[in-house]
């Protein structure tokens, strides 16, 4: 990868972050567009950073024209910028009410599937003006298919696996690959926020692997899309044999 650019929203942190440390050592440039700069300063200074609200538009294209002005092109994307959010669409113990919160229900849609719409379509057009083959690898999850307590997070990431789908013929025509990984249960620190001890030990007890993920399990599977050229339209799962 010496010499491609590389763009990794939510690249300062979690499995962003080890993405993008592998990608670095395979001598990939390596451009990290995070809202949180205050990460910045424990980054690599190998690493290129923006502070980038990948939700708003102006903020996105005006970093993404830095990155072009600086490197000539952008040859992968990977959107790994997101939110967790867990709550039942009724909770009947809840005293402020039972339903669902739908100014929760658009934010977590907002991170964790506008953004991917908003970015790959300025990033690809990018792609397509400088004839780059590029690829596009978008960072969906085993809650995909459906997890209870998860009515908006598993929602977006329907989302974005259809929006995989779509790229993979729309763009595959310019010569850019799309693809999706779904990772499952990975051992991180959103994983330990979002989940109780006795529900990682759950998970830990039906998956065929009896383990957790890896972040480095996702970093080889991101890997090995951009370097297998023919690979494209593919949902990657990363699960340990887990099924929901």
């Amino acid at each position: 990868m010496t010499n491609e650019t590389v763009i990794i929203t939510g690249g300062a942190s979690g499995l962003g972050l080890n993405v993008a440390e592998a990608l670095l050592e395979e001598g990939a440039e390596i451009v990290i567009f995070d809202l949180n700069d205050k990460l910045f300063s424990e980054l690599s200074e190998k690493f290129d950073c923006y502070k980038v609200d990948v939700t708003d538009e102006s903020s996105v294209q005006s970093a993404v024209n830095d990155v072009i002005g600086k490197y000539g092109k952008i040859d992968v994307l990977v959107n790994s910028a997101g939110i967790i959010h867990s709550a039942p669409l009724i909770n009947i113990m809840n005293p402020n009410g039972m339903r669902h919160s739908f100014t929760e229900f658009k934010e977590v849609l907002d991170v964790d599937l506008c953004s991917v719409f908003l970015v790959s379509s300025i990033i690809s057009e990018k792609m397509i003006l400088k004839r780059t083959r590029g690829v596009i690898i978008n960072i969906s999850s085993i809650c995909a298919r459906g997890n209870a307590g998860q009515t908006a997070y598993a929602a977006a990431k329907a989302g974005v696996e259809a929006m995989t789908k779509v790229w993979a013929k729309e763009l595959g025509t310019f010569g850019i690959r799309t693809n999706a990984i779904a990772p499952g249960f990975i051992d991180t620190p959103s994983t330990a926020k979002s989940l109780n001890q006795k529900n990682i030990e759950n998970i830990v007890k039906n998956t065929p692997l009896n383990t957790l993920g890896r972040p480095e399990n996702i970093s080889m599977a991101v890997a090995y899309i951009i370097k297998n050229d023919f690979v494209n339209g593919a949902v990657v799962e990363v699960n340990g044999g887990l099924i929901l």
